[in-house]
């Protein structure tokens, strides 16, 4: 942090001085001039996303509007996806192999409705975890999703009985999402995906079946990184293979034009994970986003771990029409976002996105 703000005051700031606001590309630019490599590594991405968002605010300010309203037009309101039950790298202990098992509360009317189904979810979740595992102490994880000692399909059981708990108390419908984080799993000496708690170990034809396995027996609309980060052949497989799943990239593509240009000539995704301080500059994001929009894949707006309370992310989303937002659930940081989208929604009186799926 010290030295990106070093940086920032050494660097960035001389040379971008005097450049007005409205100029987003050519301050973004600039920052590239600057940094000198292809990925930001020398000056970094957190201190080149500070400088891009804090031009595109300034100028948003200096017209009085919101920053969604200045970048984009036709807005709507993202649907919030929260990570419920936790495992992977996020989550110590006697963990699910998989990272994030979320939900998306597509049946809800307004934002607010699909904020107050996630927060009911994420409750009930937790309460037929103590029912299961009467004598555990439930604990959260980094992310504010329960971490307790389940396999997956004991995780898909319980949260598919608290979405049925919800729906039948609210009539708000919610389906599942999985991000397998399948990169972590990976063994590229053994050429195999290893479950360490489920204790099993599969090529990634075997890997494909049991996708398959699940996707067929859960209403599961969302699976983020199935497959390892370079394995774009096995990602255009699985997505041949369902209709009504979204096949989402993250580590795949890590918010970066050509890896999307590369799944979209492949048929690899038909979602991609957006993180502005992924790419390095807002114009990158942009970029991105419209490369999504115009190829027909889903752009979802999401937050990183280590995020502050910053809320501007859930001004992107709107601004650039990105129908669904990863933001969790609980947590200061993540809790800033949603509230931000709800004084969006009572400000502005715009609607929530359609259904992406």
């Amino acid at each position: 942090m010290e030295r990106s703000i070093q940086i920032i005051h050494s660097e960035l700031l001389p040379k971008i001085k005097g450049i007005k606001v409205e100029e987003q590309k050519e301050i973004d630019r600039t920052i590239w001039t600057i940094d000198g490599t292809k990925n930001l590594s020398r000056i970094g991405g957190n201190a080149a996303i500070a400088i891009s968002i804090a031009t595109a605010k300034t100028a948003s300010k200096s017209k009085n509007l919101m920053l969604c309203q200045y970048l984009g037009n036709k807005l709507r309101l993202p649907f919030p996806m929260s990570n419920i039950i936790g495992g992977g790298v996020h989550t110590k202990g006697d963990s699910i192999d998989f990272q994030e098992f979320l939900i998306l509360p597509l049946g809800a009317k307004t934002f607010e409705e699909a904020a107050r189904t996630n927060l009911a979810i994420h409750q009930v979740t937790g309460e037929l975890i103590l029912k299961a595992y009467s004598k555990y102490v439930l604990g959260r994880n980094d992310e504010g999703a329960w971490a307790a000692p389940l396999t997956i399909e004991e995780a898909l059981e319980i949260l598919t009985k608290a979405i049925e708990k919800v729906e039948d108390e609210t009539g708000v419908k919610a389906k599942i999402g999985i991000d397998a984080a399948a990169s972590r799993l990976w063994d590229p000496n053994k050429g195999q995906y290893i479950y360490r708690k489920e204790k099993k170990r599969l090529n990634s034809e075997q890997h494909l079946e049991y996708l398959l396995h699940l996707l067929n027996n859960y209403e599961i609309a969302y699976l983020e990184d199935p497959f390892q980060e370079e394995d774009f052949e096995y990602f255009a497989k699985l997505n041949a293979s369902i209709k009504n799943s979204m096949i989402v990239g993250d580590d795949l593509i890590v918010t970066n034009k050509k890896r999307l240009e590369t799944a979209i000539e492949k048929n690899a995704i038909t979602s991609s994970i957006i993180k502005p301080n992924q790419v390095g500059t807002l114009t990158d994001t942009i970029s991105t986003v419209d490369l999504c929009h115009k190829s027909k894949i889903i752009p979802i707006a999401s937050h990183r771990s280590g995020e502050t309370t910053d809320p501007v992310l859930s001004q992107i989303a709107v601004g650039l029409n990105c129908p669904i937002i990863k933001i969790g659930i609980m947590g200061g940081e993540r809790m800033a976002k949603i509230n931000e989208l709800l004084r969006i929604e009572n400000s502005l009186k715009i609607p929530l996105s359609k259904p992406p799926i």
